[in-house]
C-alpha cells in the first residue's frame, strides 16, 4: 500500500457526499493533488467547478477534520478484512480503468488487486436466465480462462453467477464487481461464491464499507465493470435491462460488445437482439471473441474441431427412430408434451428413446420434464 498518508488525502476526497468522480478528477487536476483540494478555500474550490451544498459544507473549514478521520478510521477498518483500498495514483490501479471518462477515486478490493491489470472479458446477462443462457454463460467462461483471461461480472444471479461459476470451474480467475460495500454480500445467497472468487480473482468496489446495495448505484457499477474489460459479452438481456447500460458504457469507453443470439420469440433475448441490429459482434462460439483480440489459439479450434467430429460420429451410429426423435431436440429446452406431438411417437416410447438418448450423452434432461440437446451437438 502507497504512503498512508496520501491515500487518506485520496478517500477523504471521495468520502465528500454529494462529490462525484468527475468533480473529483477536476480539482485534483487543477490543485495538484488531493491533499491540495483538502487544503483549498471554499473560494478556490468554487471557482474550478460548482459544488453542491452538502460538499461544500463538508469541505468547511470546521469540517474538514472530520473528513480525515473519517477516512483514518475507513482504511483501519478495511484493513481489518483484508480489504486494500487503492488511490487512483496507485501503481496496482487498473490502467484499463484509468482511461475511462469518470474512473473511480479509489477501489475497494479483496483479493489479488493484480488481478484487476490482466487481460479481461465481461461476461453480463439476465438474472432470470433461462437454462440455455446460464449454459452458454458458463461454458463461454470456461474457454476464456483456459486462454488466459480473467472474467470480470457482477455477481448477480443469473448469467452473472454462470459466468464466475463457469471461471472457477476451469481453475481461472474472476473479478467481481459490486454496488455496495465489501463487508456486504449481495445477493446474499452468493456467499459462498464471493468467498471463492475472493480467493482465486477479486471482489471490487468503489462504495465505502457499509453502503447498502441500492439500486441506483448499480448502473455507475457497471462503467466498472466495461472499465476493466477489453470488451463485454452480453447474454440475455430483455429491453429494459442493467445489461444494456453495460453495453452502453463499453461503447462509450471503446470496448468491444458482443451479444450472444437467443430465441427470436423470448423476451429474455430482445436486448441482445437490438444490440445485434446496432452493430454488436455475433457470438457463434468463443472464437469470434478471441479473435477480436488475437488471441484465438489454434487449441481452441481444434478442440471444438474434435467435439463436432464426436458428435457427428455418435449420430452416425443411431437407428432411425433415434435420428427422428433426436431431430426434434434444440439447444432450447422442450417439454415432453411438445416433443411427443412433433415426433408422433407415444409417451412412453418418446420417454424410451430420450433415456437411450441421454445414456449416449446426446440429450440432458432438465428440470420440469424438459430436454435439450447436450453441449456435444449443440455447436
Amino acid at each position: 500500500m502507497p504512503n498512508n498518508k496520501y491515500l487518506q488525502s485520496w478517500l477523504a476526497l471521495h468520502l465528500v457526499p454529494g462529490m462525484g468522480p468527475v468533480t473529483c478528477h477536476k480539482l485534483v487536476n487543477h490543485f495538484g493533488g488531493p491533499d491540495k483540494v483538502l487544503s483549498a478555500s471554499i473560494s478556490d474550490l468554487t471557482a474550478v467547478c460548482r459544488l453542491r451544498q452538502d460538499s461544500l459544507s463538508a469541505l468547511g473549514d470546521n469540517e474538514r477534520k472530520n473528513l480525515t478521520a473519517l477516512a483514518h478510521e475507513e482504511i483501519g477498518k478495511a484493513a481489518k478484512r483484508n480489504i486494500s483500498i487503492i488511490a487512483f495514483d496507485d501503481p496496482l490501479y487498473p490502467s484499463l480503468l484509468k482511461n475511462i471518462h469518470d474512473p473511480p477515486v479509489v477501489l475497494y478490493v479483496l483479493g489479488d488487486p493484480a488481478v484487476l491489470n490482466c487481460k479481461a472479458i465481461g461476461i453480463v446477462g439476465s438474472r432470470a436466465a433461462t437454462h440455455y443462457g446460464r449454459s452458454i454463460a458458463e461454458n463461454m467462461a470456461k474457454s476464456l480462462v483456459r486462454q488466459d483471461f480473467v472474467i470480470v461480472s457482477g455477481m448477480a444471479l443469473g448469467i452473472d453467477t454462470a459466468a464466475h461459476k463457469g471461471a472457477l470451474a476451469a481453475e481461472g480467475r474472476t473479478i467481481a464487481v459490486l454496488g455496495c460495500g465489501l463487508d456486504i454480500v449481495y445477493p446474499p445467497g452468493n456467499h459462498r461464491l464471493f468467498e471463492e472468487i475472493a480467493l482465486s480473482g477479486a471482489v471490487v468496489s468503489e462504495y465505502p464499507l457499509g453502503t447498502v446495495p441500492d439500486n441506483f448505484r448499480f448502473p455507475a457499477r457497471n462503467r466498472i465493470i466495461s472499465g476493466l474489460s477489453l470488451g463485454v459479452v452480453v447474454v440475455e438481456a430483455a429491453n429494459r435491462s442493467g445489461s444494456l447500460i453495460t453495453a452502453s458504457h463499453a461503447l462509450e469507453q471503446g470496448r468491444e460488445v458482443f451479444a450472444v443470439p437467443g430465441r427470436i420469440d423470448s423476451v429474455k433475448s430482445a436486448g441482445t437482439h437490438n444490440l445485434l441490429q446496432q452493430g454488436a459482434k455475433l457470438v457463434h462460439s468463443v472464437n469470434d471473441i478471441l479473435g477480436e483480440f488475437m488471441y484465438a489459439s489454434p487449441l481452441e479450434k481444434q478442440i471444438d474441431t474434435r467435439q463436432e467430429d464426436i458428435g457427428r460420429q455418435a449420430v452416425g451410429q443411431l437407428n432411425q427412430e433415434e435420428t427422428a426423435l433426436l431431430a426434434c431436440l434444440d439447444v432450447y429446452p422442450r417439454t415432453i408434451d411438445e416433443i411427443v406431438r412433433e415426433s408422433g411417437f407415444t409417451p412412453q416410447k418418446t420417454n424410451e428413446l430420450l433415456l437411450l438418448l441421454e445414456l449416449r450423452g446426446m440429450v440432458q434432461p432438465l428440470p420440469g420434464k424438459c430436454y435439450q440437446l447436450s453441449s456435444a451437438l449443440s455447436r
